[in-house]
């Protein structure tokens, strides 16, 4: 029996994957799966990202590269963020990671020590309290209340905070609700960071998958800049998953030993992915755009049909491509109602709780599928539930 560090004890997983493999032997076995799990964009990446990555490969982009990023691809993001974002941006502040994942753990493993605590948000990504306690810090839950729309009470977090607080983590468009924080909402994040001298873990992955009103960054707010990290990337904007192409932005000095940490880890991010990447941030824009004009429309299919199934309500998101329903007048725990859907209908779906202790009494349900095929799942569920409900 292989005797593991005591770290691994304490390394979480991704219940999505988990859910998959299982709705993999199901369909293996000649059932019919909607997958509603996993959360990745069904389209496929743009044509010309595809045929900017297969050019890069014949040019010889097949080599090592610079261990923070190609230096276009860093200028690119440096000068297509500093326009989005608002805020001033220089190619040495941007470190490029094989995914966005990277940018996560090199930042904390930079940052947090054993013994100090970070806030993040709950429910929330399950990588975030995964990476804190595999390093021996606490994970510091900050609880996302469905009647603030999967926002928080600034005062809450004024009350979590600590002499010990290193970061606090923040997603918006958030997974896996679809909650927005708003201008005030970030305003308060950043009194409390630049009081208490805390650094802001920003993760805007889906900050391009937004349905109503404009992504504000957290990094554009007075005396934010030396305190914040930018965690971006291409795998859901771009339909890139694959890929694995991932960025950070933060001060010259971190990026520094984020690149340090990158040379020990993976040596570099592909090049020819890179390539791939400068035509995503700078090129035809379009295909990305129909993109979140399609998930808009299947956000409000099954948005609709939820709240048409007795015993579920449904709040409607503002970004991302995911739905979080409340589940909680059927009587039955998060995982019990996935199991069933799951085994019963035919319907893959995560648990609240894949997503935090807060998440009990919710679902999450990726509509990265097609409107039929949310309408069949739509149909399946309503038969599950009208059963439980007897």
């Amino acid at each position: 029996m292989i005797e593991f560090a005591e770290r691994m004890s304490r390394l979480g997983t991704e219940s999505a994957f988990e859910v998959l493999a299982r709705a993999k032997a199901l369909e293996a076995q000649g059932k019919e799966i909607v997958h509603l799990e996993i959360g990745e964009p069904d389209f496929d990446t743009p044509d010309n990202i595809r045929e900017a990555a297969v050019k890069a490969i014949w040019d010889g982009y097949t080599h090592y590269g610079p261990a923070h990023g190609l230096p276009e691809l860093r200028e690119a993001i440096a000068r297509v963020v500093s326009k989005d974002k608002g805020i001033d941006v220089s190619p040495d502040e941007v470190v490029v990671t094989p995914g966005a994942k990277p940018i996560m753990f090199f930042a904390m493993l930079a940052l947090v020590n054993e013994g100090d605590e970070v806030i993040y948000p709950n429910p929330g990504f399950p990588i975030y309290e995964s990476v804190i306690e595999f390093l021996g810090a606490k994970a510091v839950p900050l609880k996302l209340e469905e009647q603030r729309e999967f926002c928080f009470d600034a005062a809450e977090l004024a009350k979590l905070v600590s002499p010990r607080t290193k970061m606090i983590i923040i997603n918006s468009p958030q997974n896996p609700t679809g909650g927005v924080l708003s201008k005030e909402d970030l305003e308060a994040i950043a009194d409390v960071a630049r009081k208490n001298n805390i650094w802001v873990l920003s993760d805007e992955v889906y900050s391009k998958i937004l349905y109503e009103g404009e992504h504000i960054s957290i990094a554009a707010l007075p005396g934010m800049r030396e305190h914040t990290i930018i965690l971006d990337g291409y795998s859901k904007t771009y339909a890139m998953t694959g890929w694995r192409l991932g960025y950070g932005i933060m001060p010259k000095e971190l990026a520094a030993a984020l690149t340090q940490l990158q040379i020990n880890a993976t040596s570099c991010t592909s090049s020819f992915t890179q390539v791939a990447g400068i035509e995503g941030i700078t090129g035809d824009q379009s295909a990305a755009i129909r993109m979140v004009e399609e998930f808009k429309r299947r956000r409000d299919v099954i948005v609709d049909g939820l709240n048409r199934i007795p015993g579920i309500k449904c709040l409607k998101p503002k970004g991302a491509f995911y739905v979080f329903p409340n589940i909680e007048e059927l009587g039955m725990t998060s995982a019990e109602l996935s199991d069933l859907l799951l085994n019963e209908a035919g319907v893959a779906v995560l648990p609240g709780t894949a997503f935090g202790k807060y998440g009990e009494g919710y679902l999450r349900l990726s509509y990265a599928n097609s409107v039929e095929n949310i309408r069949k799942a739509l149909d399946r569920i309503e038969k599950v539930v009208a059963k439980v409900k007897k």
